[in-house]
């Protein structure tokens, strides 16, 4: 898990977590987390200029496989010197089919070059909080000159002040480098020819500083494209939605019900709320392929999870006014 020497003064990790906070997410004690650095090199892989290590995605996401397995009567010889591929096939058998909660999926590795983008990425961590990011401090000229990395990353982001013909040659490069297939270009200052080569090389071009929702965004796209390589799948994967406050069984026992004002908005609402469900899974499973049509489902998607939230809690006062005459509701998450 310790990095080379050269990369590890070319590229700062991020997210880096204290020995606390991993402890934390992998569920062991701190004094564990020591003796097995110290026994089987399985520690911080990062240092801080003043000497502090520090844990990183990469780090975290290991330590949580051997944790889940050690967890599941594994010893921890047997598996502290095994990458994480051994370990993901090791998990993968000891909870097929046990019902156990499978690990999270490894996080995207995107690689920021550009002195000013990383400066501006300090004071907006939020945007990679949910990748493994490393920080090239450096400009795309030297990059393309002393930039090495071991593995291979998922998505490239750099930044180019005045976009020109030698950095999108650059840009290429380190791509090919990184075997990246898709890169991001961020820019103050570029002429239409520079911005339509990018297009035709399957690069995203955008305005610099960037809104760090669109950032964000572009890096979850890279996530499901990572996961599937067939480019987003499911907007439900992008975007959290409320989970349903109502089975399809209650739903139907609902429409059953008369309320004190005798109406029909039980049955009315639960027809609304079943429509509702039913569109929103297939928003979610719409498939896009661009910036444009992505807002446009992300936004239908988001209305139409409001949309069912609201019809819920709707039926949900509707059905208190039965309490009124018998004392009793429905259990909204039967069935």
């Amino acid at each position: 898990m310790n990095a080379p020497a050269k990369q590890a003064h070319m590229l700062e990790p991020r997210p880096l977590y204290g020995i606390g906070t991993v402890a934390r997410l992998t569920g062991l004690k701190s004094d564990t987390l020591r003796v097995w650095e110290r026994r089987y090199g399985l520690g911080a892989s990062y240092k801080s200029t003043t000497g502090r290590r520090q844990y990183t995605q990469s780090d975290l996401d290991h330590l949580q496989l051997v944790s889940a397995l050690v967890q599941q009567g594994v010893r921890i010889g047997e598996i502290a010197a095994s990458d994480r591929k051994t370990l993901e096939i090791m998990l993968e058998r000891q909870t097929d089919g046990n019902g156990l909660r499978p690990i999270p999926p490894k996080k995207s590795s995107v690689i920021f070059v550009g002195t000013e983008l990383c400066e501006w990425l300090d004071e907006h961590q939020g945007c990679i909080s949910g990748v493994s990011a490393l920080l090239a401090r450096t400009p795309v000229e030297l990059a393309v000159k002393e930039l090495i990395l071991n593995d291979e990353a998922d998505l490239l982001v750099v930044h180019c002040p005045s976009l020109t013909l030698q950095q999108i040659r650059g840009v290429e490069v380190l791509a090919e480098r990184l075997s990246v297939t898709r890169a991001i270009v961020l820019y103050q200052f570029a002429n239409e020819q520079w911005l339509t080569e990018l297009e035709r090389m399957g690069h995203t071009a955008l305005p610099y500083p960037v809104e760090p929702s669109r950032l964000a965004f572009e890096m979850g796209r890279a996530q499901i494209e990572r996961e599937t390589a067939q480019g987003i799948a499911n907007l439900s994967e992008l975007i959290p939605a409320r989970p349903r406050a109502f089975s399809d069984e209650a739903l139907r026992a609902a429409a059953q019900e008369k309320i004190v004002i005798d109406c029909e908005c039980p049955r009315h609402l639960s027809e609304l709320i079943r429509s509702l469900n039913e569109f929103e899974s297939y928003s979610s499973a719409c498939s896009i392929d661009n910036w444009k049509d992505a807002a446009i489902h992300a936004s239908i998607y988001a209305y139409t999870c409001q949309a069912r939230h609201l019809m819920e809690k709707a039926l949900q006062s509707a059905l208190e006014g039965r309490t009124l005459q018998t004392g009793a509701m429905p259990d909204p998450t039967r069935g």
